[in-house]
């Protein structure tokens, strides 16, 4: 009489397994954890703060409320973008990338993988924060001009939005630390190409050039934050796209280089 024994089955790799690894390595990391709540903490600090100290004879009644309220966002979003950079450089610099590639040659479902466990859980976070802070900062302007709700014509959409632009700016970072692999090159890269270019930009004389930036990622994010229309800038359906475009752009410039390069 024989025995056969089963041999096992080969280890497939997957869509969903790839995901969970990578939603794994993102919430395993302590600083993960502290890069998302120094966000959170910053937009709902500054945003009570605002709502504590503002007067109705102040200068700023002319400021959207949703802009006035979430203005800490400008710091939270700078968290965020460190955050997408070190998921991506930061595995360069540490050599865990050569383990992940190894274990899906493919390797481009990593980057995938990556980019939706980071947009989910940082969409999530920003958008509870967001919600959180509008609606603890109107308990002090509720007797002041800028006393608002959510069922005010425009109001949800810019709370909302104030989460997807600052999600989308820190893809746009994750991107450009899968493209670059450097953690203070991605960063050096974002500050300049995408917060100080802008800037400068509209310096020139050009009216070609003045109407292009309106496109670019941080004023369409701008746009995407304010409850009421901006003067000379996109409108929210067009900043969405825009951003959504630089965002797609970016990370498949890091796919192609990927596939290019090795680890």
């Amino acid at each position: 009489m024989t025995t056969t024994t089963a041999l096992p089955r080969p280890y497939r790799i997957t869509p969903a397994r790839v995901l969970r690894s990578e939603w794994h390595k993102l919430r395993s990391l302590r600083s993960s954890w502290i890069t998302l709540g120094t966000a959170a903490a910053l937009v709902l600090g500054v945003g009570i703060v605002m709502g504590t100290t503002y007067t109705s004879d102040g200068g700023d009644s002319d400021v959207d409320t949703v802009v006035l309220v979430l203005y800490g966002s400008v710091l939270g979003t700078l968290c965020t973008v460190v955050l997408g950079i070190l998921v991506t450089a930061g595995e360069y610099s540490s050599g865990m990338i050569r383990a992940s590639l190894t274990a899906v040659p493919r390797r481009l479902p990593v980057l995938w993988a990556k980019a939706a466990v980071f947009t989910a859980t940082v969409f999530t976070a920003m958008l509870a924060t967001t919600l959180i802070t509008f609606l603890v900062a109107q308990i002090f302007l509720g007797d002041t001009d800028q006393a608002a709700s959510l069922n005010d014509p425009g109001v949800l959409r810019a709370v909302a939005g104030n989460a997807a632009g600052t999600t989308l700016l820190s893809l746009i970072a994750l991107g450009l630390g899968a493209l670059l692999r450097s953690v203070p090159g991605a960063i050096g890269a974002f500050i300049g190409g995408v917060m100080i270019l802008p800037e400068v930009l509209t310096m020139l004389p050009y009216d070609a050039v003045e109407t292009a930036v309106r496109y670019f990622p941080t004023q369409a994010s701008g746009v995407l934050g304010s409850a009421t229309p901006l003067p000379d800038a996109a409108s929210p359906g067009t900043a969405l796209l825009a951003l959504t475009l630089w965002a797609s752009a970016t990370l498949v410039a890091a796919a192609v280089l990927l596939r290019r390069r090795d680890a």
